[in-house]
């Protein structure tokens, strides 16, 4: 794979493939890596939009960017995705595609001039004490030691780190800072998963190390994501006359393994409850989405938890029959098995049907909740909750179908198999009205009118989903199969739990880089794909993470070692009119 930065092959277009008039591409899953795939295929490999196929087991498309409207109860989302400004394939991707909102815009248009206009910030992170503001809050609180873990997890390389947990790499002084209340609730981290994703995190995010506490790094849609991304995706590839087949489950794809060839040959599947198979050959492209981590989500409803299941899904099933053929397809196991029973596995929606509750949430943010901006920013996280219980509530309205009462909050726990402090049951146990109980119950609402509130002026619906965390799970190399295994002629790998460089699972970027990296290589383009933004090679970011983890002390006020600090003390003396002194300068650590 080749990988570029800089504008000179940003804004290139390639030249048409040869012979791509004769080929045709079969994408197994229609979430934003199955949709991304399909855009690249026509936008840079010029294939006809009529020889894309996508194909889905559900009935609705776009994966995990969901977002539905039930009649009479209320508005689903599942979760939701955090965005930032280098997100280098995501945006090189939504250039290409009108905005639904704005003529003669695209999508990254669309995206770039609200984010202009109402930036996104918070202004309270964590509380406690049922709805107060905690009072470090906008600080790291990380002491010297905690300091210390990170920088020698940063050091380390990934080989050193497999088979370790986050907790194998930090002490108590870190999981007692408020760096990991922001860090384990933004990105669902865990202390049992992978001490290597929370690495690869901290090198791709260094950049935005200033903006954590305030989620100025962030950047949100208008609206939910289904509405915002995935509807203009569908409608771009609609009208290039690409061939969508929902209800459709692929059960296995065939493989012709030589030692040094790879070429599917076969799609076999199920569509109307018949048996299928589609033969394949050389030019038949295949990309599949492997693995899901909402896969067999159940649902819930304002007076009925959402059940718990296990079950595997399609998509785990099709690559546990693809991994059947050769080790180099990867371990499905890794990620969908022994899952801990304290991670997270539900969220739920509320549906506020009044501003009843608007003076709990504006003692916080300090804003309204129907003025059409930014309200939390992004998450709060409730730190004595049990549950470590996280709540957000977006631009209003987050559904276009909303009425002018109406608010949308999405919230989730960390942890289950804990009774909360208000409701003394698990959360995975809970219906959705106590959800919102406990919520309340945070959010400082007096305790007489909690199940009131709970019952007459929300609805809620939970969501269960058995394998939300997967991606962080320990893993050992070749775990995540190539986006393109060694040998294959055209079998592709696409979505977060395919193989990539450097970047970090679980968002966005993730699934449109391994579509980008799938359709350029099996198509041979000229034009080379976006390397993942190098800030951590860059010592001006390094050094602004040093001062702002220390929350913003310069050098002569770190709590050192006696030596450390006289050392220091000499190389900033003997440097303080060089370019160092001045980089020290620049990041405020002089």
């Amino acid at each position: 794979m080749r990988y570029t930065n800089g504008n000179y092959e940003a804004f290139a277009r390639s030249r048409k493939p040869e012979g791509v008039e004769e080929k045709s591409a079969y994408i197994v899953g229609t979430g934003l890596a199955g949709l991304a795939t399909a855009v690249f295929l026509i936008r840079d490999g010029q294939m006809p939009g009529s020889h894309i196929h996508i194909f889905d087991e559900l009935s609705l498309s776009g994966g995990s960017l969901d977002g539905k409207v039930i009649p009479h109860d209320g508005f689903v989302v599942r979760g939701g995705r955090e965005m930032e400004n280098h997100f280098e394939c995501l945006w090189d991707l939504f250039r290409s595609i009108p905005s639904l909102e704005v003529p003669d815009a695209s999508v990254l248009d669309e995206f770039y001039w609200l984010d202009h206009d109402d930036p996104n910030s918070s202004n309270c992170r964590i509380i406690h004490n049922r709805g107060e503001r905690v009072p470090d809050d906008g600080k790291f609180t990380l002491s010297s030691k905690a300091q210390k873990e990170i920088v020698e997890l940063f050091m380390k390389s990934e080989e050193q780190l497999v088979g370790k947990k986050i907790e194998d790499v930090f002490s108590e002084e870190f999981f007692a800072s408020n760096f990991w209340i922001y860090w384990c609730s933004m990105f669902a981290f865990e202390k049992w998963h992978s001490a290597i994703e929370m690495r690869r995190y901290i090198m791709r995010f260094i950049h935005h190390i200033q903006g954590l506490p305030d989620f100025t790094a962030l950047k949100f849609t208008k609206y939910n994501q289904y509405e915002s991304l995935v509807k203009p995706l569908i409608a771009y590839l609609e009208k290039a006359g690409v061939d969508f087949q929902l209800e459709t489950k692929i059960n296995d794809i065939k493989v012709a393994i030589t030692p040094a060839t790879k070429v599917a040959e076969k799609i076999i599947l199920t569509q109307d409850g018949v048996a299928k198979t589609i033969p394949l050959t050389e030019k038949d492209l295949v990309f599949v989405t492997n693995g899901s981590i909402t896969e067999s989500s159940t649902q819930g409803d304002q007076h009925t938890p959402a059940p718990i299941s296990h079950e595997l899904g399609g998509s785990w099933n099709l690559w546990k029959n693809l991994a059947q053929q050769s080790p180099e397809f990867g371990h499905p196991e890794a990620f969908c098995e022994n899952l801990p029973a304290k991670s997270w596995f539900v969220s739920a929606t509320v549906t506020w049907e009044n501003l009843e509750i608007e003076p709990y949430f504006s003692r916080l943010t300090q804003r309204k909740l129907r003025s059409g901006k930014v309200v939390t920013g992004g998450i709060i996280t409730v730190k004595d909750s049990n549950w470590m219980l996280s709540f957000t509530t977006h631009r209003q309205p987050h559904f276009k179908e909303q009425n002018d009462q109406q608010t949308v909050t999405w919230v989730y726990g960390l942890y289950s198999g804990v009774p909360g402090n208000y409701i003394h049951k698990p959360i995975e146990e809970c219906t959705g009205s106590e959800i919102t109980q406990e919520l309340l119950y945070h959010l400082g609402v007096p305790e007489a009118d909690i199940e009131r509130i709970a019952e007459n002026s929300a609805v809620t619906i939970p969501i269960y989903m058995p394998f939300i965390t997967s991606y962080f799970m320990l893993r050992q190399p070749g775990d995540r199969p190539a986006v393109i295994p060694n040998g294959s002629k055209n079998l592709a790998f696409i979505g977060n739990f395919a193989d990539t460089q450097r970047d970090t699972v679980f968002t966005t970027e993730y699934s449109v880089r391994t579509a980008m990296e799938a359709v350029y290589q099996l198509l041979d383009l000229e034009r080379g794909v976006p390397e993942v933004y190098g800030s951590a090679y860059d010592l001006r970011y390094l050094l602004g993470a040093i001062y702002y983890l220390s929350d913003e002390k310069k050098i002569t006020e770190m709590d050192l070692p006696f030596l450390e600090q006289k050392v220091l003390e000499r190389v900033i003396k003997k440097n303080k009119d060089s370019y160092l002194g001045e980089l020290l300068k620049q990041a405020h650590l002089l």
